[in-house]
């Protein structure tokens, strides 16, 4: 369906560029994506998704602001500390572009509850904290055939990895991680500490391997990268990437049960 005037004139910018142009935009338009996570990474990637046009959105937090999220997690204010992530996030979208369809699940994402939450998405972005809830999702993406979006940060490091272990050949998050993080026990940016722009820095880079991952076969920048992974250093400053092998004992994508 042809984009009209108003949505044309405000992704003007985009369709201008060739490797996007009308169809793309239109594509970015009817395109779903499932965010699992609204904090540091979560954040900027939710508002560089909505700025690209991204026409649907699940919001997926059971957390609440604090006030220490403020010195990474953009989408918040002052008056939100208290509030749902979820609820905020959404009243964030609804002052930003009314044409978003939203949905909101506050609850926590656990292996029987990430089926139902991920339904339906065209990729999921996964920006969560802790092993135990990006294997429930990686997991169910998988089951689900559904790309998944990895994004994590910590102190100066970042990382984005974009997966799809239900195709064949391609490696799912699992057969990154293996199966020894399936719980929550790891160290949390409360503990090690972050750089707020570093959270930035990985959420907007995750943004835009969203946009190559949905634009893939309608527009000459879709480019999924499957399987590959993206480290960025904020440090030195520097990027470099690897491709992540198919585990054939993979529990995830590879064993049938």
């Amino acid at each position: 369906m042809p984009l009209p005037p108003e949505r044309i004139d405000r992704f003007q910018r985009h369709i201008v560029i060739p490797e996007i142009g009308g169809a793309g935009q239109v594509a970015l338009a009817d395109a779903h994506v499932a965010l699992v996570g609204l904090g540091g990474i979560g954040s900027p990637a939710l508002q560089y998704l909505a700025g690209a046009g991204v026409g649907r959105l699940t919001l997926i937090d059971d957390g609440r602001v604090e006030l220490s999220n403020l010195q990474r997690q953009t989408l918040y204010a002052e008056r939100d500390i208290g509030h749902r992530k979820a609820v905020a996030a959404r009243r964030w979208l609804a002052n930003f572009d009314r044409e978003i369809a939203v949905e909101l699940i506050d609850h926590r994402i656990t292996p029987a509850t990430a089926p139902t939450a991920i339904a339906g998405a065209d990729l999921v972005l996964d920006g969560t904290d802790n092993f135990a809830t990006r294997l429930a999702v990686s997991d169910a993406c998988v089951a689900g055939t559904v790309p998944l979006l990895s994004a994590a940060v910590g102190r100066f490091q970042g990382q984005v990895g974009a997966f799809a272990g239900h195709l064949p050949g391609e490696a799912c998050y699992r057969c990154y991680v293996g199966d020894a993080f399936d719980a929550d026990d790891c160290d949390t940016c409360a503990e090690d500490g972050m750089l707020g722009a570093m959270a930035g820095w990985t959420g907007t880079f995750a943004a835009m391997q969203a946009v190559r991952v949905l634009l893939a076969g309608k527009a000459a920048l879709g480019d999924p990268q499957w399987s590959r992974l993206h480290l960025l250093d904020g440090l030195a400053p520097a990027m470099r990437s690897f491709r992540v092998a198919k585990d054939p004992a993979c529990r995830g994508c590879s064993v049938t049960p």
